[in-house]
């Protein structure tokens, strides 16, 4: 399903046409870039999974994805090596990447998923490199890897926020490396400073440098207008090419019987809206029609502007609304006025209920709103986009205001609109964004259009509230954190009689557990062994090795669970695929653990024997799994006369 969303963010960029998404740019960015040079034109429709795509190129993409993916299995072998010196552990953990079916099949499709651990991983092996050039401080290399890191890190934040996680563990190994320097007595504190800024450049201002470069060049390739406007301000929307507000040629000052839509002002503010649909009994005393703001342009977001005491007909002398005017405000399409009472609004009881009342045009007192435009004086004319404006209620003395929480399904998930007695909250400001009148005439009015500085930030608090409103909806079954290590549940790729379905293989999945279990038990025997002095047959060599593997391991330990723990914190909807990223930190967990006994306790012959056998055990348990993979067809598991039946070995698979 998610390559049909992200493919179609490829064919957006490639046709230059603006669209809202809760992720930083790089990751459809790279596949629109790849799309575009392997010959696809961006006309394929990306509809549902399983559509034909008729001649389009589209494996181009796929490829560049599945390209990533094998990368990411090499940087599993080199980070292995540089921590354990293995080739034998190098291997297995490369070979539990390779062969895991859901790290295949992520990376078999246009998605984000393998650009992302691509550069979590090339951030995480550059890491180790510059740590490992801790004695030649200044060396050519030293920089290198350092500055590749900062490079890393600036792009995997720019594919996904989650990248943030990895920016954590670098900079976890940073504030290491600087205590360690700190206990050198042989530098100065002019060479700690410079320690300290040569590492504040390349792993702070290079990814922010990064990040904000592709950010403009985001702004800057989709700069036409498209679905996503509704999402951003008035001044955003000027600066998209086919954009009514783009060189708007629009009447500049509204007029009574002027059809408008009303944007709230602040960043991520969405559109007045009113739809037939009335506030449910359940949560409302007055069953009247719902008002909401939406962030997608349709005509149930079209209000009339009438007096408040006349009745609007076009024979009427022509008469422009003016600051401190009281005004009604009829919703186009079901002929109602917006309006205000006394009574506790649904869901935020310190504020009153807005809704629409009455009919054809005719309601009461309680719709009538007064128009304050800010800094502006009585009696001035009302402009499109520029005049900020509060509707005050007449009776009620309470202001218009928008919230930035989504209502229940019983309010289509729109954002809640209520009457604010206090009256200068920052939500309560608005403004005219799109005017028809076929009684004034139109200019060309010089409308402002935000900077890139102003686009970047409402960008990103744009994408913030989108994914604080990534919440589970009512009587969704979601996947939960604790479901992934232990390949609870997998999760649906595609459907109809052809599925995919993303699930770790369990044999690995499992043996990774096992050891992310057991590691903290063998380090503590281990502690208390070596604590009373404890040594065997061992000389200083393998213990010296020992403890340095020891300390990789933990490494990777912190890797893994900065990858993984944050997800128990978060309110918005998960996925299985969120967890690949640590999975590929405890194949390598797995492998580096299993060396420390290996030096210690077994002979080398016996360890080829091991290892020979867990590389059969690692390809045959993908064989057995592959059909999740590369597809299934028939009856599902649980159905009789199933292939499949043998493979369902948890009752919670959906296979």
């Amino acid at each position: 399903w998610d390559e049909a969303h992200f493919g179609k963010h490829g064919s957006w960029y490639i046709n230059r046409t603006f669209f809202f998404d809760v992720h930083p740019p790089l990751g459809k960015m790279s596949i629109g870039f790849v799309g575009y040079l392997t010959g696809y034109n961006g006309t394929f429709a990306f509809d549902k999974p399983g559509d034909k795509y008729n001649g389009h190129f589209i494996m181009g993409m796929r490829y560049f994805c599945a390209t990533l993916g094998c990368f990411c299995v090499a940087f599993v072998y080199l980070i292995t090596w540089e921590l354990s010196q293995s080739v034998e552990a190098s291997c297995i953990a490369s070979l539990f990447a390779i062969f895991d079916n859901g790290t295949i099949t992520l990376s078999r499709y246009i998605l984000l998923d393998p650009i992302l651990i691509f550069f979590i991983m090339s951030s995480t092996y550059c890491v180790i490199k510059f740590l490992n050039t801790k004695n030649r401080p200044y060396s050519l290399s030293w920089w290198l890897w350092l500055f590749l890191t900062g490079i890393s890190l600036g792009c995997a934040i720019s594919v996904k926020f989650v990248g943030l996680f990895v920016i954590l563990f670098a900079g976890y190994s940073t504030v290491m490396d600087l205590w360690r320097l700190l206990g050198d007595l042989k530098l100065s504190m002019v060479d700690l400073m410079k320690h300290f800024l040569a590492r504040a450049v390349c792993l702070i201002l290079v990814p922010i440098l990064i990040y904000s470069l592709l950010f403009l060049i985001h702004l800057k390739v989709l700069n036409k207008s498209g679905k996503g406007d509704g999402f951003y301000s008035s001044s955003f929307q000027a600066t998209l090419q086919g954009n009514d507000l783009y060189d708007a040629k629009l009447p500049t000052y509204i007029a009574y019987g002027s059809i408008v839509t009303i944007r709230n002002y602040r960043s991520g503010g969405s559109l007045l809206h009113s739809h037939p649909h009335l506030y449910p009994p359940s949560v409302a005393k007055m069953q009247q029609q719902q008002v909401t703001t939406y962030s997608h342009k349709d005509e149930n977001n079209l209000f009339m502007i009438k007096k408040h005491n006349i009745s609007y007909n076009d024979q009427q002398p022509l008469e422009y609304v003016k600051n401190g005017d009281i005004i009604r405000l009829e919703h186009v399409q079901t002929k109602r006025n917006l309006h205000s009472h006394l009574e506790r609004a649904p869901i935020t009881k310190r504020h009153y209920q807005v809704t629409c009342y009455g009919n054809n045009g005719t309601g009461d007192d309680n719709d009538y709103w007064i128009i304050h435009a800010v800094n502006s004086e009585i009696g001035s004319k009302i402009a499109i986009v520029k005049s900020v404006l509060h509707f005050v209620h007449y009776n009620v003395k309470c202001a218009l205001h928008s919230h930035e929480k989504q209502l229940p399904k019983w309010g289509w998930e729109q954002m809640e609109v209520t009457c604010n007695p206090k009256i200068n909250h920052k939500n309560n400001f608005w403004n005219i964004e799109g005017h028809q009148n076929p009684r004034l005439s139109a200019d060309t009015s010089e409308i402002y259009k935000a900077s890139f500085f102003q686009k970047f930030l409402e960008s990103h608090y744009v994408m913030l509230q989108g994914n604080s409103n990534l919440k589970p909806k009512e009587g969704e079954l979601t996947s939960q954190p604790w479901h992934w290590p232990i390949t609870y549940k997998g999760q649906h790729f595609s459907g109809g009689d052809f599925r995919i379905y993303l699930l770790g293989n369990p044999i690995l999945w499992w043996t990774n557990l096992l050891v992310l279990l057991a590691f903290p038990l063998g380090y503590l025997y281990y502690a208390i062994k070596y604590q009373r002095g404890y040594r065997g047959q061992s000389d200083l060599a393998v213990d010296e090795l020992q403890a340095k593997l020891f300390a990789a391991c933990w490494w990777l330990y912190l890797g893994w669970a900065i990858h993984y723990i944050p997800f128990y914190l978060m309110g918005r909807v998960l996925y299985f695929h969120h967890y690949f990223p640590s999975y590929l930190y405890s194949c390598m967990i797995t492998e580096s653990s299993g060396m420390k006994l290996s030096k210690s306790e077994t002979r080398l012959v016996f360890l080829r024997i091991v290892y020979t056998g867990l590389t059969l055990v690692v390809i045959s348990s993908f064989v057995i799994f592959r059909s999740l993979t590369y597809g299934m067809s028939g009856p599902k598991a649980d159905m009789p006369n199933s292939a499949y039946t043998w493979l369902k070995w948890l009752n919670s698979w959906e296979i």
